[in-house]
C-alpha cells in the first residue's frame, strides 16, 4: 500500500511516543477503560469490586498483551515484550479459578501467550495456549455444531452462540497447527460453518447471537444482543465476522470463507456513512448519534486483510475504506497527548446500554493493529 505509507509512518510514530510511556505508566496492570482523569483501570486488581467473569477472566485482558507485543514487533525494544509478559502471567491464575472462564480465551491468550511463543519461542507461553485451546475445544456442542457463548450468570445459555466467537477460533487454528492434533481445526471449521448458515443473512449482515435447543442443534431464533435490535446490524459485529472469516480462510484456505468475508465487507461498504465515523449499529436511528470507534477499528482491519488476499485489481476499494476509516479515528477519534492513557475515543459497547462514547483498550489494539498492516509492518498474531 505505497500510496498510504507517509500517512502511515506519521500515526506509527505517534504511537509510538503515546505508548513509550503508557506502557510504563500501566506496565503492572491489565487495562479495559480509562476513568475520568484519563487513567487506565485494572483489570487483575485482587482489590477491585468483579464479579468472576469481569476480573482476571475478563474476556479483554489479552489485548494490553497484544498492543505490547504489536510495538515489540515494530520496534525490537525487549521492553516491551517485559511488560506484556506481566500480564500474560497473571492470566495464568484463570486456568485455577476455572469457573470465570469462557469462550473468549482466544481473545485473551492469542495477542498474549501465541503472540509470545511465535515470536519469541517461550515454551511457557506455548503450554499457556494449549491449555486455553483444550478449554475452548470443551465448549463445543457436537450436536448443533457450535462453540457456547457465556456462563449462565443472568440466563441459560446453554445453546447460546455468538459473532465474536469467529475470533476465538484462531486459537484453535493455531492449536491444530502445532501440536498436529485435528481436533482443534475440526472444532473451528465445524463452528464456522454454523456461523456461515446461522448468522450471516442475504445481504452480508450477520446476527450478533443465535440460539440453538442444546439438547437437538436445532436453531430457535436469533437475539439482537448489542447491536440495535433483532434482524438489524452491530457494526463490531460486523467486524467480527468479517475479520473472522478471513481468519478462518488464512488458515484452512477453504474458499467460502473468503467469499463470507467478502459478502460481509461489502455489506459495510455500502452502509459506511460518508463521515467515515461508524455507528454502533448500521440500522441504528439517526438520533442519538451513538458511534463506536471500536467497531470502525475491528472492520478496518478486516477489509485490509481481505484486500491483501484478493487480486490487485479487486483490492483498492477495500484498502482506501480501511484507511477512510483510519484516517477518521486519527484526526478526530484519537488522543496522542499526555492527558488519557488510551488513545481511540469514543468507543460503545452496546447500543442500548446507558453509557456511550468511552474508551476501550482493545479498540487501541485494533487501531495500531490495522495502521501496521498499512504499512505492512509486522506478521499477523491471529
Amino acid at each position: 500500500m505505497k500510496r498510504y505509507e507517509e500517512w502511515a509512518d506519521t500515526v506509527i510514530g505517534q504511537i509510538r511516543r503515546k505508548m513509550e510511556w503508557v506502557s510504563e505508566k500501566n506496565r503492572d496492570k491489565i487495562p479495559y477503560r480509562t476513568d475520568k482523569n484519563g487513567d487506565y483501570d485494572d483489570r487483575s486488581d485482587p482489590s477491585g469490586q468483579w464479579r468472576p467473569d469481569d476480573g482476571l477472566n475478563w474476556w479483554t485482558n489479552g489485548f494490553w498483551g497484544g498492543i505490547l507485543w504489536l510495538l515489540y514487533q515494530d520496534t525490537g525494544e525487549e521492553r516491551y515484550a517485559r511488560i506484556a509478559r506481566i500480564s500474560e502471567r497473571k492470566m495464568e491464575k484463570c486456568f485455577q479459578d476455572f469457573y470465570g472462564l469462557h469462550h473468549d480465551v482466544g481473545f485473551m491468550f492469542v495477542p498474549t501467550a501465541v503472540a509470545d511463543y511465535k515470536l519469541t519461542g517461550n515454551p511457557d507461553s506455548r503450554r499457556t495456549a494449549l491449555h486455553g485451546a483444550t478449554l475452548l475445544a470443551g465448549r463445543f456442542n457436537p450436536v448443533g455444531r457450535f462453540i457456547r457463548a457465556w456462563n449462565d450468570l443472568e440466563e441459560d445459555t446453554r445453546g447460546w452462540a455468538i459473532i465474536d466467537c469467529m475470533f476465538n477460533l484462531s486459537l484453535l487454528y493455531w492449536a491444530s497447527e502445532e501440536s498436529g492434533d485435528p481436533r482443534f481445526r475440526q472444532i473451528a471449521m465445524l463452528h464456522a460453518d454454523t456461523v456461515r448458515e446461522h448468522f450471516v443473512r442475504p445481504d452480508g449482515s450477520v446476527c450478533h447471537i443465535v440460539e440453538f435447543d442444546p439438547q437437538t442443534g436445532e436453531r430457535v431464533k436469533s437475539h439482537g444482543g448489542q447491536g440495535y435490535g433483532e434482524g438489524s446490524s452491530w457494526t463490531r459485529g460486523q467486524g467480527w465476522a468479517l475479520y473472522g472469516f478471513m481468519i478462518s480462510y488464512i488458515h484452512t484456505g477453504r474458499r467460502e470463507y473468503l467469499d463470507t468475508a467478502r459478502q460481509v465487507a461489502d455489506y459495510c461498504l455500502a452502509n459506511i456513512p460518508d463521515s467515515g465515523i461508524i455507528p454502533v449499529d448500521f440500522c441504528q436511528p439517526a438520533e442519538p448519534a451513538y458511534e463506536d470507534s471500536c467497531g470502525a477499528c475491528v472492520i478496518a482491519g478486516g477489509f485490509l486483510e481481505l484486500a491483501g488476499r484478493l487480486p490487485a485489481g479487486e483490492r483498492e476499494a477495500y484498502e482506501d475504506a480501511a484507511v477512510r476509516i483510519l484516517r477518521t479515528i486519527a484526526d478526530s477519534r484519537a488522543d496522542f497527548g499526555p492527558d488519557c492513557d488510551a488513545i481511540v475515543q469514543n468507543c460503545s459497547a452496546a447500543y442500548h446500554s446507558p453509557e456511550h462514547h468511552f474508551t476501550m483498550s482493545y479498540a487501541d489494539y485494533y487501531f495500531i493493529e490495522a495502521v501496521y498492516k498499512v504499512k505492512g509492518v509486522g506478521r499477523l498474531l491471529w
